[in-house]
């Protein structure tokens, strides 16, 4: 009779106690829609003919122009960075993720820098094949990104299948490189530049923005200093890329940090440690006295989180090398995340002095930072504290811990995530990119206000 009673006391208990949590995550869930999925009057007539006007002929920093963005480990050839040696780290993977995918004609790479995917072509020795029909769901090739979301594409059609014997040629980590025969030219910005300034000047654009390799650079860790260390070659290269820029037409936006660490900086520890800093100087010191007087805006760091949280917690890009423990605690204050952003953030401090040090008042330079946000919205009731804590992480905790070194502040926006559980989720009648990005414009908009 006792052990009765104990069990109908623990079983009122635990009703309780779920009632109290449903109830709970239900008002959070609801403030959470009343506070940010609240229906508002766009700023936009969409009966008008004219949508919006910018004022692109206006002098001054109250001017609006176009640009194009390029980062060095996107374009440019003869560059043996941490990209392309991540990329032939495991040669031979042949793992299920890779197995029957298809190529596509253009299946864009989100702008985290992970790459996009090409038309395929084989390389190498021509391989042997044999022929077959039936009717198959043909996967489409698509982002690494949008592989990490679940997102997926098909075409169902009766195809005459030829099935390639295994080529010496084998599969790579980095997802552009799977797709194209000499993957490591990128698209020779760096030999041929005139190519892609053509056709973005083509495009309208004032100005071209477009970055400088540390680890062209510096292709070694400069631990006696940097008389034997440094390419002073490439330096002269850029600067003259900078003038061919400039020969356009185009203003110049130079971005330092663009998801590029230095091999050698990877084995230490990279952005972990406090002595990166004092290279990262070294490195924006020898940019700055070269070209300071090309360059237009200043992009110090490229998205910083998200660089943080795919090196150091999830192991996703080159240069991290997280172990269990540091994954498990990456979000804690004192977890590597908040260690690197914090390294980030006075190196930032530091280059925006230096440059500013060095631009006459003739020529003062504006210096910021491009910064990524996503507009995240819960999938169910129990999901608004996932949503609070990557907002809390990623939304504007640098751009707050740097606000008073910042002349502007780039927002990088892609789209929606919806935050299921301890990971993301793809919602049937949401409309997805080709990188997986929920495409939702009043997001920018919402984050914005």
């Amino acid at each position: 009779m006792e052990l009765l009673a104990l069990f109908i006391t623990a079983t009122k208990l635990a009703g309780v106690l779920v009632t109290v949590t449903v109830a709970a995550n239900g008002f959070s869930f609801s403030r959470y829609r009343r506070k940010h999925l609240r229906p508002f009057k766009s700023p936009i007539d969409e009966s008008s003919d004219t949508l919006a006007v910018f004022n692109i002929n206006a002098a001054g920093e109250d001017g609006f122009f176009f640009g194009l963005a390029t980062a060095p480990a996107h374009v440019e050839d003869r560059l043996n960075d941490a990209w392309l040696q991540f990329a032939e780290e495991h040669p031979c993977d042949n793992s299920e993720s890779q197995q029957g995918l298809i190529p596509v004609d253009a299946v864009v790479g989100s702008a985290a820098a992970d790459g996009g995917s090409h038309p395929a072509q084989l390389s190498g020795k021509e391989a042997r094949k044999t022929t077959r029909k039936k009717k198959k769901k043909k996967p489409l090739k698509v982002s690494m990104e949008a592989m990490i979301r679940g997102f997926q594409k098909f075409e169902e059609e009766e195809v005459e299948e030829e099935v390639p014997e295994p080529n010496e040629e084998c599969h790579h980590s980095v997802a552009a490189w799977h797709n194209v025969p000499h993957p490591e030219e990128r698209v020779r910005f760096w030999s041929d530049p005139d190519t892609e300034l053509k056709l973005a000047k083509e495009t309208g654009i004032s100005v071209f923005r477009m970055g400088i390799d540390w680890s062209r650079i510096m292709p070694e860790e400069p631990v006696n200093g940097l008389k034997d260390t440094v390419n002073y070659a490439a330096l002269e290269r850029y600067k003259w890329i900078i003038h061919r820029v400039h020969s356009y037409g185009m203003k110049v936006m130079l971005t330092l940090f663009h998801h590029s660490l230095p091999p050698w900086a990877g084995d230490y520890g990279g952005w972990k440690l406090e002595k990166t800093v004092d290279y990262f100087m070294d490195f924006t010191r020898l940019v700055v006295d070269s070209v300071s007087d090309m360059v237009d805006y200043w992009v110090t760091f490229n998205e910083p989180h998200v660089f943080c949280m795919l090196t150091y917690c999830a192991g996703a890009w080159p240069g991290g090398h997280p172990d269990m423990l540091e994954v498990a605690t990456s979000a804690l204050p004192t977890g590597v995340f908040n260690q690197a952003m914090h390294w980030m953030a006075i190196a930032h401090s530091k280059a925006y002095d230096y440059i500013h040090t060095k631009s006459s008042m003739l020529s003062n330079r504006i210096v910021g930072v491009a910064h990524h946000v996503s507009f995240m919205r819960p999938y169910g009731l129990f999901d608004v504290a996932a949503v609070t804590l990557a907002n809390s992480l990623t939304l504007f905790p640098y751009v707050d811990s740097i606000c008073d070194k910042l002349d502007f502040i780039g927002i990088n926006y892609y789209g929606q995530e919806v935050a299921s559980g301890a990971g993301l989720k793809l919602v049937e009648t949401d409309e997805y990119s080709e990188s997986g990005r929920g495409v939702y414009p009043d997001g920018l908009y919402r984050m914005l206000i």
